[in-house]
């Protein structure tokens, strides 16, 4: 149960039975959000058009199964940063529009973790494509 204050109950998590029609509910929340990420954000469209990218050459070059899974995992990890980033950077928008050094600083981390797992990937590409290319 969570409070809020002393006395005043917010919500109880009751456990909830299994439900088909609400699992697909979740499923069509899920991939709303992710077209709408798309949709809305430069940098999905940078991330979209990368993805597509990869895919036809690892096709093309006919990529390892290893090799496919460690591309898989580099190209989910990108989104799945840029994904938190920008739930992490409209939250802060929507805490306080104004600059404040604080949520500059977060925005700022949260932008890193972008920079970090983009690098990593583009190494792990570099790794797989380039003996491929020469």
């Amino acid at each position: 149960m969570l409070y809020l204050g002393k006395s005043k109950k917010i919500f109880t998590m009751q456990p909830q039975k299994f439900s088909v029609s609400k699992m697909l509910k979740a499923f069509y929340f899920a991939f709303n959000g992710v077209g709408k990420f798309i949709s809305t954000e430069r940098n999905a469209a940078v991330h979209f058009f990368a993805t597509i990218v990869v895919v036809i050459a690892g096709i093309f070059f006919r990529v390892s199964t290893m090799e496919a899974v460690a591309l898989t995992i580099a190209i989910a990890l990108v989104w799945i940063t840029e994904l938190l980033n920008t739930c992490i950077e409209k939250t802060m928008d929507f805490i306080s529009l104004e600059q404040h050094p604080q949520i500059k600083h977060i925005k700022d981390i949260a932008a890193g973790a972008v920079l970090i797992a983009s690098v990593a990937s583009a190494v792990i590409g570099l790794l797989i494509f380039i003996p491929k290319i020469l």
